[in-house]
């Protein structure tokens, strides 16, 4: 497989990790880190972009959540998104930081389209979190092997 397959793939099920199509990305990382055949920073740098553009997905669907709040294919239930609306709104735009969490990161990405958070801050913060999240694991997947 050539280099642009296997970044192209990193980058799209980091993508789609990010939405609302269930899919792990750290999995690929990992193996991708392992097989020796890539930059890691070049790695985390893909993983992470598509990450982020994946959550920019749900700040968008946030933004029009009136519009597609009672489709069956919403990536958050009702009460998912009213605990992570609750959560956002106690804790401001940092709640962000979390964005990376399995459970409830999606959530407050659309909370944060649903509440109106400027696209700078909220792409600034994300960015931090994701990027922080793959950080760790190359470490972490690095120094064990």
């Amino acid at each position: 497989m050539d280099d642009l397959a296997i970044l192209g793939g990193l980058f799209a099920i980091s993508f789609v990790a990010a939405t609302i199509l269930p899919a792990q990305s750290e999995a690929v990382l990992v193996g991708l880190l392992v097989a020796g055949t890539h930059s890691p920073l070049l790695l985390v740098g893909v993983a992470s972009l598509g990450n982020v553009l994946g959550a920019v997905v749900n700040w968008a669907l946030g933004r029009g959540i009136e519009r597609f709040r009672n489709r069956r294919w919403f990536p958050v239930s009702p009460s998912m998104l009213d605990r992570a609306t609750g959560w956002y709104r106690r804790w401001g735009r940092w709640s962000l930081l979390v964005s990376w969490a399995p459970f409830g990161g999606d959530a407050l990405t659309v909370a944060a389209g649903v509440l109106r958070e400027p696209l700078w801050s909220f792409v600034l913060l994300v960015t931090i979190a994701k990027t922080a999240r793959y950080l760790v694991l190359a470490v972490a997947t690095l120094s064990l092997t």
